[in-house]
């Protein structure tokens, strides 16, 4: 059965920006003094999944471009955004990886687009895999404080920023490419794709629509570790 580790990283400007580290070049990038978002194109919103079993990682890289009307920009990283990466991955890679597998077990911080709290991530798991796709699902949150444990942090995020430390993400394509160079000599292997849709924060789920889930709490600290199973 998979277990998935999943997160969002963090959020970088896209634009001539200085990129934090050490990267040995005969002559050094010049970037803007200031991060001001109206300097770039927009921001990047890369959404993780690491398969812990195959050692294998997969990123959602949402695209925020800046509106300059607005004065804000396009998109976000929201909890239907986190639960159709979730998708996507069983989809294209996950069902190919494990054809008998009837479950997926989550691993998730306790906050952020993948929060504990959140009735959006468990209405969309429920309707994007558990009914449609006919999977069971397994969370299983991490407590504040403690994301540091979940293994996506520590072997799939913290080698990307080393990849791509010292070279300012001049684009979206830039941002794409050090993700799928990304390597360890463990075999490391990380695919990457870019999302154009648009995620608007605010969406809510009534509290009667979120009391058809089939969400079963455990017995053992039921907020933080719960499955969903199909409906229909």
């Amino acid at each position: 059965m998979p277990v998935l580790s999943v997160d969002g990283k963090k959020k970088d400007l896209i634009g001539n920006f200085k990129n934090h580290g050490t990267r040995y070049k005969k002559e050094a990038d010049l970037t803007n003094d200031h991060d001001f978002a109206h300097y770039g194109i927009g921001k990047s919103l890369p959404y993780g999944l690491f398969d812990d079993q195959r050692y294998e990682g997969f990123v959602y890289v949402g695209q925020a471009l800046w509106d300059t009307q607005e004065k804000k920009f396009t998109s976000s990283e929201t909890p239907e955004f986190a639960a159709e990466s979730v998708a996507k991955w069983w989809k294209v890679y996950g069902q190919k990886s494990y054809p008998a597998a009837n479950e997926i077990l989550i691993l998730a911080d306790s906050g952020g687009s993948n929060g504990y709290r959140s009735r959006m991530w468990k209405a969309k798991l429920h309707e994007l895999i558990c009914n449609n796709l006919g999977m069971k699902i397994m969370v299983c949150h991490y407590p504040p404080g403690a994301s540091k444990w979940n293994p996506i942090e520590h072997r799939l995020f913290s080698e990307i920023s080393k990849n791509w430390q010292g070279t300012p993400l001049n684009s979206f394509e830039t941002v794409l490419k050090y993700i799928r160079t990304t390597k360890t000599k463990s075999g490391l292997k990380v695919r990457a794709q870019l999302v154009k849709k648009k995620y608007k924060k605010g969406k809510a789920i009534w509290k009667e629509k979120n009391e058809k889930i089939g969400l079963k709490p455990n017995k053992f600290m039921p907020n933080w570790n719960y499955s969903i199973v199909p409906t229909i």
